[in-house]
């Protein structure tokens, strides 16, 4: 039996990857400036990774 092509070792470049951990969340949202001490960590909005 042979393994799928997705399996595979990938030699090339890493691929973005389209979500966020919580902390990264944070950061992001204080950098844009809408985050606000004491808010909390639950219920965190949809956010886009940088470009």
């Amino acid at each position: 039996m042979s393994r799928h092509s997705s399996f595979r070792k990938g030699g090339g470049q890493a691929e973005k990857r389209s979500v966020l951990s919580r902390f990264e969340r944070i950061d992001l949202l204080r950098k844009r400036g809408q985050w606000k001490e004491g808010r909390s960590v639950i219920g965190l909005p949809k956010t886009k990774p940088e470009a």
